[in-house]
């Protein structure tokens, strides 16, 4: 399955619920946490559920698209009616925000199994994603999720809005438009974790939908850093998040052409190619690129993209 955007939409919204199949996202978040007011849930869960079931077969049939669900986080009382609402509908994976750390997965992920059993759902097919560092002891513990990562981890990512609110501060960015330190360090973590853990990491949104140049930015780079993915938060963010994830046709070439030459000679830490020298930091990044493409199931057809590696 595609996981390049994953667009957060709103589960009391059955307008944006309706179009959200249409945006071209690899993975549809119903939203039933932060964009719902309490006065809503009720209401978002049986959109979610509606939604759920009107896409199921569809994707049964071709899988294409990721159907999840941010629920609420587990300490506001919340949390298992969102999932008697939703888990009928075996959705592929769920958001958990807030989470606290490894044991906040382990218990989401033993409530997931009863739901599993008792609504006929393959046993431990529901993915899980946390949100982590949230809040300043969360982002204390993010290294623990490599060290007992649970076999539901589908990846891990990140939200600055919590923390940023949690420590008193009145924005998510600096005068200059960057991440605060606190943020940046969750963001690294985060990262650092879900490589160390063997998932996926995927990166916070660009809050300002509107800004087009500043989502393809922070899109290239999330890549470049060695994110999978990218959260959006708005229909038009997709496009610019989903081509700076997917690899370009020169990308590809050159990454085969990198995994081919060191895979013939597998003892060498450093060769010739296409008169330049690569050694095996770029057989990593080579190796990534093609597993991006895999995992996409195609190449850009975007010539504007500059490659990772380019031959000289």
């Amino acid at each position: 399955m595609k996981s390049r955007s994953w667009l957060i939409v709103p589960g009391n919204s059955d307008k944006r619920l309706g179009l959200a199949i249409g945006t071209g996202a690899d993975i549809v978040v119903v939203d039933l946490e932060d964009t719902v007011p309490v006065s809503e849930k009720p209401r978002a869960r049986h959109l979610a559920a509606e939604w759920l079931a009107a896409h199921r077969q569809q994707v049964l049939e071709q899988p294409r698209l990721g159907r999840w669900v941010r629920i609420n986080a587990l300490e506001a009382g919340l949390s298992r009616e969102d999932l008697a609402a939703v888990m009928p509908l075996a959705p592929d994976g769920l958001i958990l925000p807030k989470s606290c750390g490894p044991d906040s997965v382990r218990q989401l992920a033993s409530e997931v199994y009863e739901c599993e059993q008792a609504y006929g759902i393959a046993p431990n097919s529901t993915r899980i994603v946390p949100v982590v560092g949230e809040n300043p002891r969360a982002a204390l513990r993010i290294a623990d999720y490599a060290q007992s990562a649970h076999q539901r981890l589908s990846a891990l990512t990140w939200n600055a809005a919590g923390l940023c609110a949690a420590m008193g501060r009145s924005g998510n960015r600096t005068a200059d438009g960057g991440w605060p330190d606190a943020a940046r360090y969750v963001r690294a973590q985060a990262l650092l974790s879900a490589h160390a853990g063997d998932v996926m990491a995927i990166d916070a949104p660009h809050e300002d939908f509107e800004d087009e140049e500043g989502v393809r930015r922070a899109a290239q780079a999330a890549c470049a850093d060695g994110f999978a993915g990218m959260m959006a938060i708005h229909p038009g963010q997709v496009a610019a998040i989903n081509a700076a994830f997917t690899p370009s046709p020169d990308e590809l070439h050159w990454a085969r052409a990198v995994v081919e030459v060191f895979e013939a000679n597998p003892n060498m830490g450093s060769l010739p190619l296409n008169g330049r020298m690569v050694d095996r930091s770029h057989f990593t990044v080579a190796r990534r690129t093609i597993g991006m493409f895999e995992r996409e199931g195609r190449a850009s057809e975007d010539p504007r993209r500059q490659p990772i590696l380019r031959p000289a």
